[in-house]
């Protein structure tokens, strides 16, 4: 039986760029995103044409910075879609590559921050499984000093965004795909954990803040409900746009009220 014809809409680098003006993006800022390639409709070009229009949008003063994170660098013995076996625990963790910014992929995050990363001139954060990359002027300011002991905090791209007055494109992704609601769990109470990875020495144990997405979804609507959240169509995806500060200080307080961790400390 034949393919269907795709239904579209029919999506270009240009209508993406003036779809993207439309929604608020403006030239110069600082742009943190996370997207849908399929939400898009039918891109001539794909992922490549989705980055070629942030660029257009953005401006050469602009700066994009997307996730590209790499939780396969992570024990085995927590793996579940699929789960390994236990004999093999030991041999994995011996052998695994440890991280390298240039080579490691992004995992579960989509196949346009998976091309940020390989786009020519773009930089990448340090932390061997909660990585940023960036593009643009501000991109070495954003990614610099990632510590390899905090995922997602203080000393992570996502305190340098909200200082930097970045904001959160939402493209077609949504609230559980949202990394600033995670700078918001290292500000309250929130138990620790222990971390392995493969690093630059074998088999390594880190203590970390413990992170969770789960209730993001819910978090996320009553944030759009208490916040102001510009909403539109880029090509046939939904799109939001907000300040990254406004998530993370709204969540600080969601969180500390809704899902409280502090009897887990």
């Amino acid at each position: 039986m034949p393919t269907p014809p795709p239904t579209g809409p029919l999506v270009t680098r240009a209508t993406l760029a003036t779809d993207l003006r439309a929604l608020g993006v403006e030239p110069g800022e600082v742009l943190l995103m996370h997207s849908s390639l399929s939400s898009l409709g039918w891109v001539c070009g794909g992922a490549v044409a989705v980055v070629q229009g942030l660029l257009d949008a953005l401006g050469p003063h602009g700066t994009l910075v997307v996730p590209t994170q790499s939780g396969a660098l992570s024990d085995p013995s927590h793996w579940e879609n699929p789960p390994v076996p236990e004999a093999w625990w030991d041999t994995i963790r011996a052998t695994m590559p440890a991280y390298d910014p240039l080579v490691t992929p992004s995992l579960g995050v989509g196949v346009v921050p998976e091309t940020v990363r390989t786009w020519p001139d773009a930089l990448r954060s340090a932390h061997p499984q909660t990585s940023f990359a960036a593009l643009g002027p501000r991109a070495a300011e954003v990614t610099a000093g990632h510590a390899r002991d905090c995922r997602l905090g203080e000393r992570s791209p996502l305190a340098r965004l909200e200082a930097l007055g970045a904001r959160v494109l939402l493209l077609g992704a949504g609230y559980d795909t949202c990394t600033s609601f995670h700078l918001a769990e290292h500000r309250i109470p929130a138990p620790l954990v222990g971390v392995g990875r493969p690093g630059p020495a074998g088999w390594e144990v880190v203590t970390e803040v413990s992170i969770d997405s789960d209730r993001f979804d819910e978090l996320g609507h009553d944030f759009e409900r208490d916040r102001p959240v510009v909403r539109a169509k880029v090509g046939a995806a939904d799109a939001r746009l907000f300040p990254v500060a406004d998530a993370v200080a709204y969540a600080q307080r969601w969180l500390a009220v809704h899902r409280s961790r502090a009897e887990e400390v």
